[in-house]
């Protein structure tokens, strides 16, 4: 799935609108659809008029585990880490004398203590609130393959591998007129 730019082109709209056109067809899957998409780049089909919809949106929350008083402190110590090799490296490569690796590891540690720490007082402070850990995602029911009006029987003859690509056929080669041939002399 590719994500608008930040930076919108020139004329381009600024809100949010459905796509006009035609239903071409529907999809399960979000990964059908863009399959469908993709064949149809391939044979040369104008993609600028598809747009894929999603239909029926449903926020799924799935469990993936429960939290627990080590769990937390080790997600804490590694997130702190990760800032402390963060500022442990700016120390050692903004430092005017190369020997400052030795603040990389203390870096290291100290953000891992801190990370520690706030992980486990945020528990302590939500624990009976919510006791597990989950991932969120947003799903549609369907995907809708949208064309523009004029377009929509020819994508649909390209998927059913009844059209033929705009694709620029090479001349038939002309066959050269026969001389025909006399008598043959055998002698």
């Amino acid at each position: 799935m590719s994500s608008p730019s930040p930076f919108p082109r020139r004329g381009a709209q600024l809100t949010p609108t459905l796509p006009k056109g035609e239903v071409m067809a529907t999809y399960n899957t979000y990964a059908e659809a863009q399959a469908a998409v993709d064949r149809l780049a391939k044979a040369d089909f104008p993609v600028k008029q598809l747009s894929i919809v999603g239909n029926d949106l449903k926020s799924v929350e799935r469990v993936t585990g429960k939290l627990t008083w080590g769990r937390v402190a080790l997600a804490g110590a590694a997130s702190g880490a990760w800032l402390g090799i963060f500022f442990g490296l700016l120390f050692f490569l903004f430092s005017p004398d190369g020997s400052s690796l030795p603040f990389v590891f203390a870096a290291v540690l100290i953000g891992a203590g801190f990370g520690m720490m706030f992980g486990l007082v945020s528990y302590a402070i939500n624990r009976r609130r919510r006791d597990f850990t989950s991932t969120m995602q947003v799903i549609a029911s369907n995907y809708q393959v949208i064309v523009d009006g004029t377009l929509v029987n020819r994508a649909r003859n390209l998927l059913t591998g009844q059209g033929e690509p705009l694709v620029e056929a090479a001349p038939a080669p002309v066959p050269s007129p026969e001389v025909p041939e006399g008598p043959r002399d055998t002698a």
